[in-house]
């Protein structure tokens, strides 16, 4: 003879209460997803979530070059005579942003709009003379002096 431990009421109320504690821990596995950056050439878009971000808050130092030399998984082909637009989400905007060719600083400022063009020329200069024929471009989110996010994408040249 078996004895129920519960009664018809008890037992929904358990299942109630382990289903709402099992969709909490799912929830809480989940990470929010960062804002994204778009670059369109012609009529190709792509976008991409931050390779590094810190949800507004400065990214660590020691991280900053790892970052910036991370290997892109966005690319798009560029002609010199193609316009490049970079686009980022608003709160992105709003703390400002800029460019990075390459790992290196390409502008003063920041950025405070939330899209730009700039001619595809400008990512294929070289400074010992060579034509580059693909150039990594980081969009860096600031705060102040200090960097908050990273997108990466790769331009490469075609003729």
């Amino acid at each position: 003879m078996t004895v129920a431990f519960f009664s018809g009421k008890g037992r929904r109320i358990g299942v109630a209460l382990g289903a709402v504690s099992a969709g909490l821990l799912v929830l809480s596995a989940c990470d929010k997803p960062t804002p994204l950056a778009t670059v369109t050439v012609g009529t190709t878009s792509v976008n991409s979530e931050a390779a590094c971000y810190n949800d507004g808050e400065a990214i660590k130092e020691s991280l900053i070059q790892g970052c910036l030399n991370k290997k892109p998984e966005k690319t798009l082909e560029v002609a010199m005579d193609d316009k490049v637009r970079f686009g980022v989400d608003p709160e992105i905007a709003e703390r400002g942003w800029t460019l990075f060719i390459n790992g290196q600083q390409a502008e003063q400022e920041p950025f405070k709009k939330t899209y730009r063009t700039i001619p595809g020329s400008a990512f294929f200069a070289s400074q010992t003379g060579e034509p580059a024929t693909k150039t990594n471009v980081s969009i860096v989110e600031t705060n102040g002096k200090k960097l908050t996010g990273i997108w990466q994408f790769e331009l490469k040249k075609t003729s």
